[in-house]
This record gives C-alpha cells, structure tokens and sequence, in this order.
C-alpha cells in the first residue's frame, strides 16, 4: 500500500463549540436538607453503567435526593463482578457533585436492610420495578418523590435508560454531562495502565509493537518520537454477533449456534428479531465483520504501516476471521501484547476494569473507529466530540451493506465512495436530535458556541 495522506491524521476544524457545563451551586440545598436516600441498580457493561450513574446523579437532583453509589449488577454475559469503587474514583465523584448533588458510600444504620438481597426476595413498597424507560422529571416528582417522602429511602431497579432526553431542564442536561465528562474519573491503577499503553503506541516503532517480545524492546522506546495511532473498537463477540440476528456467512451449522445462543443467553430475544436477515443487511444494522472494517479503513488512506490499537473482547471466528484484517493492517496490538503481565494481573476476571482500559486508550487515541454502533461507540462519539478530539470515524452502515453486496465493484469504486460517503462523518460536531442521546451528542445541550 501507499504512504498515508496526511490528512487522515489530521485534526478536524471543529468551528466555535466548547464545552459548557457550568452548575449552578448556589442553587443547591444544603445537604442535610435531602429528602432521603435513593438507590439505584445498574446493569449492563461498563458504557451502560456510566450512563447509568449519570441518570442517577441527575434524577437525586430532581427529587433532591441524597444518592447512594451506584450498585453494579454482575454482567450475566460476562459474569463481572465489577464494582463502581474498583472503577471510578470515588473521592474525587463525590467531591465533583459536592454542593450539587450529596453522594454517601454507604446507608445509615436505619436503612442498612435496603439491600439488593432484601429486593430480590418479595414485593417491597420501596422499590420501584416499573420505572419508564425514557422517564420525564415529571414522572419522578409525582410517581417516586412520595414514596421518598414516606419513607426516607427508595431503590429504582432495573435503571437502565430510565431518565428521557426531551423536554428537561438544562440546568439537568449539563449536570448529567458534568457527571459523565468531569465527574466520571478512572481510578489510577487504570489510568497508569492507560497512560502506559498510549505511550508505548506513541514512542515504539511498527515492528516493535508487532514483535511478539514487545516487553523485551520497551528499552528502546524513543521519549522523542510521537507517532500516530488508530484505536478500532472491533466488537464482533459471539454475544454480539448473536443479538444482531444477522447472517455472517457461517452456514446452517453458524445459525443454528447463533440461535441456540440466543435461547440461552437472551431468552430468544434479537434487537430487531421481527426483520429478515437481508433486510437487517440492507438497513445496515449488521455489525461490519473484521474484513469489512479492514476494507473500510485501507479505503480511507490507512495503510500496512498504519499502527492499530485493537479494543474489544474475543473475535467470533478466532484468527481465521482476523487473517484479511491482518494482511491488510499488520501492525495490529492490544492490552494483552502491549502492556506487562504484571500490569493486568490485578485486573484478571473484570472484563468492565478492562474495557475501562480500552475506553481510556480509545478516548486519547489519535483516530477512533467502531465496527458496531452499540454503548462503547456512543459513549466515545460523544466524549471526543465534547473534548473536540476529533477524527472519530461513524461507518455510514447502509452504504458500506450496499458497497459490500455490489460483488462486482471494483477497488477504485469502491474506495472512491467511501471515501465521499464519509467526507461528514469523521468526528465533526454533531446537533442532538429529538429522542436522541445527550451522551452521544452533547451539543447544543452541553456545548456552547464561542463569540471568538
């Protein structure tokens, strides 16, 4: 392949939008003037449970709440165990929210019975297991607020998703991004591994990261040299691939596995089980397979001296579904070649720790790509929109499921499209639209455009 256009490292003009997050504090009630403790259980992955927290924070500000940390739920998927301590700094959350929001580690004395045991064992007036998704404020004031009035505690489980994005104040907006971008700190132990990882990539020629015996030549790293590098989250799990309910050229052997699984671990349940395979295709909601994101990016100027930062779990498939992948992009790491063993040993069985990792190096890479538009991709599309990180690549699905089923177009067709298809969609700032995510799209709610 041919040296890489400069421009597909290059910066994006991302115009006047900055930050804006601003809380007011001087509105807030003294602490000790709460109502009552709310808790919360969270489910889900480690960009589910960020959410989570955010809704949160922001639901105790409505009802003037005192909140209890979030409880995590272990990953049914994964089996996690994972809790908010082990991944955020605690210290630091509280002291983000203080005046705004109060945040307790634990319950008083008289309320130490509200645990997740006690919920799960019989119907408990203060629980609340019917929360909306998508809630209004209203909804909380009038259906939530009195039973924390009656009773000086309330428990909202599931959680997931249960605050709405139309018609709330902004002060509430900002504060849901405050928690998410400012608020929402990595603990160190996950930021040094982070950090470590970043440099390496950054300081380390090609060939050094692919050498099997990185450990042995982190000696040589040059302090002076600051190379570029493309994070790709490849989520193309089993879990993944099954959900989808699509078809990846496996056979009849390959959909009766994937149904099977579904069974088991969905309760039979797709994202979108009501569409056949070749509309789901021609929708563009299939997950693009590790050639087709191979394809995608040589297509877009990167090449065999591209270094590339692998972010996902296992690849359905194993090596042989990577093999054009790596013919492709040779120069491929993750967490396990880059870092020291040492160094994830204490990380070992926490899959939400490690995509914490991976969240960290994506968030500071230098270009950023997801194969699947799910939770990881969302909550990175709009961090690096609201820290202006720029170059952070959205697949246009539909029109890559169309490029890929034309079998008898050629490369520089099809380069030719990609490229102009994604002329837009290469981190630009992007207006939220109604029903749409503030954590995925920040601005106009949370970003600003400055008079400069």
């Amino acid at each position: 392949m041919k040296d890489e256009p400069g421009d597909v490292w290059s910066p994006l003009e991302i115009g006047a939008w900055k930050p804006c997050t601003e809380v007011d504090r001087s509105q807030s009630l003294p602490p000790e003037n709460t109502v009552g403790y709310l808790q919360v259980f969270l489910e889900g992955g480690l960009n589910q449970q960020r959410m989570g927290i955010c809704d949160a924070v922001a639901v105790a500000k409505i009802m003037n709440a005192t909140l209890l940390l979030p409880y995590f739920g272990v990953n049914r998927v994964w089996q996690d165990t994972s809790s908010f301590e082990e991944i955020f700094d605690v210290d630091y959350f509280i002291n983000a929210l203080k005046g705004i929001v109060k945040v307790v580690t634990e319950l008083p004395e008289e309320y130490s019975w509200s645990t997740r045991e006690y919920y799960g064992t019989g119907i408990r007036v203060t629980r609340i297991k019917d929360a909306p998704v998508h809630a209004s404020p209203s909804w909380y004031l009038s259906s939530v607020l009195p039973i924390l009035q009656s009773y000086g505690i309330v428990a909202i489980a599931p959680f997931s998703h249960r605050l709405g994005f139309e018609n709330i104040p902004l002060e509430i907006q900002r504060l849901r991004c405050m928690v998410n971008f400012h608020a929402l700190h990595f603990v160190p132990a996950i930021k040094y591994v982070g950090d470590a990882i970043i440099q390496r990539l950054r300081q380390s020629e090609p060939e050094q990261i692919f050498n099997s015996s990185f450990e042995r030549h982190q000696e040589k790293l040059h302090a002076s040299y600051n190379s570029k590098f493309l994070a790709l989250h490849l989520r193309f799990d089993k879990d993944m691939a099954a959900h989808s309910g699509c078809d990846f050229g496996g056979g009849k052997v390959e959909l009766l596995a994937m149904s099977k699984y579904r069974r088991v671990v969905w309760a039979g349940r797709g994202i979108n089980s009501h569409l056949s395979m070749e509309k789901l295709r021609e929708l563009g909601k299939c997950p693009l397979t590790p050639e087709e994101v191979g394809l995608t990016l040589a297509a877009l100027g990167y090449n065999n001296r591209t270094k590339i930062y692998l972010a996902s779990f296992t690849v359905y498939g194993g090596e042989a579904r990577m093999s054009i992948f790596h013919h492709l992009f040779p120069f491929v790491t993750n967490k396990t070649r880059i870092a020291r063993e040492e160094e994830l040993q204490p990380f070992n069985g926490k899959a939400s720790m490690l995509a914490a990792i991976d969240y960290y190096v994506c968030l500071h890479s230098d270009v950023f790509l997801s194969a699947s538009p799910g939770n990881m991709h969302n909550a990175l599309l709009g961090h690096r929109a609201f820290e202006n990180r720029g170059n952070t690549i959205r697949p246009d699905m539909v029109l890559l499921s169309r490029l890929f089923a034309n079998e008898s177009m050629q490369w520089p067709e099809f380069k030719s499209r990609v490229l102009q298809g994604h002329q837009n969609r290469r981190g630009q700032v992007r207006l939220r639209q109604s029903k749409q995510s503030i954590y995925t799209y920040p601005a106009p709610d949370c970003m600003c455009k400055s008079e400069s």
